[in-house]
């Protein structure tokens, strides 16, 4: 009852409603209010057909006014050898250079070509790598305990947000494009100052009450084939060895099936016919991050809210049989990355799921001429 009422309260606040009136009108419901609550209200207004946009319109406006009661939550803080308390120790290290950052602004006029600053930024830059990780281990996890968390979509937007934040404040100081400059750095802190805190009032009391101990040591397992950021990644020690391939057998192995993809220099990802992630190779180099939580996730569930829809269309052609291949090719970190999409289809013609494969191919597009095999050196 008191969500639903919470709901209707969102829903008028966004219709432009007049906020001091609406507190009272709500307030015995908002001074109740838990993290567990923000997590299923809005997941609710997105289900029912609020647009992504339209959430973050009003989000802040409403973190404010839940604020006091989801900063006095009470929850037990995560053990110091767990992976959501290596996302705080992230969320500390971010803070401290941005904190730095201030200072430089407050005292200098011509910040933005200080030298300190700039090195401060350049490792605020790499912040992205923690977005990734909760993306890719914490969120499949939570989506398999509870419908409440299906895509976890305000987050990830939230995370495009800080991601885009970044980038464009990045491009301002190296083409020396000043002339907005602090309006792009109030926003660079806006966004990032502002993501932390909603995962301090907000996620982590969740994940503290939903996810076990284990659950807490698979994934920062997963999280060793990830960047951390500027923190020292942590060290697991294991035991027990591999178990060795059987010789015994004429037929190859599942296991050497799968030393054979993970050779192989490019990345792949199976999707299933009903839009569930089966499979991932593990090469050497991995362009896009993969971990074992993503395993039976919806499709839908691993792309940010802007570029989901694409990635349905893809699949719904493949699907429907009017296409076989899709093609696209991307600049980045200098490189460029080749990603197409196959459709799987059986002996019958009838749609299986479909292959991605992504592949680094600056080298190949400097292939001139020809080189024989008996050429080789």
């Amino acid at each position: 009852m008191r969500n639903e009422k919470l709901i209707i309260y969102i829903k008028e606040l966004s219709s432009n409603g007049n906020g001091k009136e609406l507190y009272e009108k709500y307030k015995e419901e908002i001074e109740k209010v838990t993290p567990r609550d923000a997590f299923v209200i809005f997941n609710y207004l997105i289900d029912e057909g609020m647009s992504i946009d339209t959430v973050l319109k009003n989000l802040d406006k409403v973190i404010n006014v839940f604020y006091k009661n989801l900063k006095e939550y009470k929850w037990e803080k995560p053990e110091i050898d767990t992976f959501s308390n290596y996302l705080i120790k992230e969320n500390e290290a971010l803070i401290k250079r941005m904190e730095e950052m201030k200072e430089i602004i407050k005292n200098k006029s011509d910040w933005f070509i200080d030298k300190k600053f700039n090195q401060l930024f350049n490792e605020v830059k790499d912040f992205h790598v923690h977005y990734t990780k909760k993306e890719n281990i914490l969120f499949p996890i939570m989506e398999k305990k509870n419908k409440d968390f299906n895509g976890l979509k305000i987050m990830w937007a939230l995370h495009d947000e800080g991601r885009k934040s970044i980038k464009e404040f990045n491009k301002l100081l190296l083409e020396k494009e000043y002339k907005d400059i602090n309006k792009a750095v109030g926003k660079l802190f806006f966004v990032l100052y502002g993501l932390v805190q909603k995962e301090e009032l907000i996620l982590f009391p969740v994940v503290s009450e939903m996810i076990s101990s284990e659950e807490e040591k698979e994934m920062l397992e997963q999280s060793l084939e990830y960047d951390y950021f500027i923190i020292e990644k942590p060290v697991i020690y294991h035991s027990n060895r591999e178990n060795e391939i059987s010789e015994d057998s004429n037929e190859l192995s599942l296991k050497r099936y799968l030393m054979i993809f993970d050779s192989l220099p490019v990345d792949l990802t199976y999707v299933d016919e009903n839009n569930k992630v089966r499979y991932f190779n593990k090469p050497k180099d991995r362009f896009f991050p993969r971990s074992q939580a993503i395993i039976g996730r919806d499709v839908e569930n691993c792309h940010p809210p802007d570029s989901v829809h694409v990635v349905l269309e893809i699949i719904e052609s493949f699907r429907n049989g009017e296409r076989d291949t899709a093609r696209f090719w991307i600049n980045l970190k200098g490189k460029t990355l080749l990603i197409e999409y196959f459709a799987i289809r059986d002996g019958k013609g009838i749609y299986r799921g479909v292959l991605e494969v992504s592949q680094e191919i600056s080298e190949i597009q400097k292939l001139t001429g020809e080189k024989r095999l008996l050429e080789w050196d």
